[in-house]
């Protein structure tokens, strides 16, 4: 948001968006990675004057001493202690340099994503669930010789998104599906350590006759331009206004049924749904994949305060960072309207973001869509739990339109598993779950 953050992996960013430093393309230089490590060794060991001293003056405004620390803080909470570096690689986003160097923490791994100007100051820092480099292999449920795949554009301009259409072969008008990211920058296939549920679903439906439109999420492809709207910047801006660009892209596409275009969106994408059904009534229904209902400051302490349970105990440590997400959540209730031009950071997300969410009810306002609905729920997810889908059940199981289905051994990410949900599950290769694929091809022929 993602945005703000809120729990890592899958459901939020982490983060801070790059400031408006001018973009000057630079040759990639692995002097950098020096500078980039030492970075992340200073955040290891609480020296945020030091580390500090690595920002360009706008980031040292955006994020000064104690946001840094509350930031370090909320990151060991949710992926545990610190244990090391494992590797750095060098990337070129929007004009600048970013290093990631890779981090492995006691719950899970995680990107340190590093922004850097021609002056080698940062710019912009992230953190992101780590990309694993395993090898993507196809479930056993895609046809390989059954689609093809072409590179589009979604939007145009400075905002415009590179993406992936899959397409059935053979003749005929192909019903379709944009997929919708959850919170934080994600890629197109939605990666998630070594699994990618966006390619699962696009593969999987595209082997069953059905198109599909994912791309580069906005607060990937462009971070470093988005510091320039973060006194502006709200879910329209992160998600939706590109949703409709890429609805608009789809019926201008060869081989699509226009009158079947259908939206599905994923957490933060399913929550937004009545959003994007308002902004375009004409989109022919909505699959939403454990869509949230909660505030998202709600569903952060919520989610840590579950990931904390876990063995049964609350260290000291523990009980004082869930503290300060309580007092972190309380400043977000606090808001004012007036607050909406204020520099101020929450979970890595200004004013105008939280104030632009607050009242919105997203099953309630789903009652307003005249669209079929098809609201679908794992119930080992501890992210998006099953008091949310029987939330979506309360305000819309009248209608004739919506048909729901929660799955017992499904997480949030759709992946199958047993006992308790936990982070570390997301590091382990898995694929959305083959009846999770029927069930939505058969409801969009239906």
């Amino acid at each position: 948001m993602s945005k703000g953050w809120l729990v890592l992996f899958a459901f939020a960013l982490i983060g801070y968006a790059p400031t408006n430093a001018q973009e000057q393309g630079a040759a990639m230089s692995s002097d950098l990675v020096a500078p980039a490590k030492a970075f992340v060794d200073l955040l290891v060991k609480k020296d945020f004057s030091r580390a500090e001293s690595y920002f360009d003056a706008t980031m040292k405004t955006a994020l000064p001493l104690q946001k840094l620390d509350e930031t370090w803080q909320a990151l060991v909470a949710q992926a545990g202690s610190f244990k090391r570096q494992v590797g750095t690689r060098i990337e070129e986003r929007s004009g600048f340099n970013v290093v990631i160097v890779t981090c492995e923490f006691e719950k899970s791994a995680v990107d340190m994503q590093m922004f850097f100007d021609p002056a080698k100051r940062i710019v912009g820092l992230f953190f992101a669930p780590a990309q694993s480099a395993a090898e993507y292999t196809p479930p056993r449920y895609v046809k390989s010789n059954a689609f093809r795949e072409k590179e589009a554009t979604v939007g145009t301009g400075k905002w415009a998104l590179p993406g992936t259409l899959t397409l059935p072969l053979g003749q005929g008008l192909f019903p379709a599906v944009v997929l919708v990211h959850g919170s934080g920058p994600l890629d197109r296939d939605e990666t998630i350590g070594p699994n990618k549920p966006f390619r699962d679903l696009a593969w999987g439906l595209a082997s069953q006759g059905i198109a599909v439109l994912r791309y580069e999420k906005r607060t990937k492809q462009h971070a470093a331009k988005l510091g320039s709207i973060r006194r502006q910047f709200t879910v329209k801006e992160e998600t939706i206004d590109d949703v409709l660009a890429a609805v608009a892209l789809l019926r201008q596409s060869e081989g699509i049924d226009t009158k079947r275009i259908f939206v599905l969106g994923h957490s933060l994408g399913g929550m937004l749904v009545p959003r994007i059904g308002t902004s375009d009534p004409h989109i022919a229904g909505f699959i939403i994949l454990a869509g949230a209902t909660k505030p998202p400051e709600e569903a952060i302490l919520e989610q840590n305060t579950y990931l904390f349970s876990l063995d049964r105990t609350m260290s000291e440590a523990e009980q004082a960072q869930l503290e300060e997400l309580k007092k972190q959540v309380a400043r977000v209730k606090n808001l004012q309207p007036s607050d909406v031009n204020s520099s101020l950071l929450l979970f890595g997300a200004p004013p105008s973001y939280w104030l632009d969410l607050r009242g919105y009810e997203p099953a309630e306002a789903a009652k307003l869509l005249k669209q079929r609905m098809m609201i679908l729920q794992g119930e080992r997810d501890f992210q998006v739990t099953m008091d949310q889908f029987q939330k979506w059940q309360a305000a819309l199981s009248s209608q004739q339109n919506v048909t729901f289905k929660s799955y017992p051994k499904l997480n949030h990410l759709f992946i199958e598993g047993n006992g308790k949900s936990k982070l570390a599950e997301y590091n382990v290769p898995g694929h959305v779950a083959e009846i999770v694929i029927h069930d939505i091809a058969d409801w969009i022929k239906k």
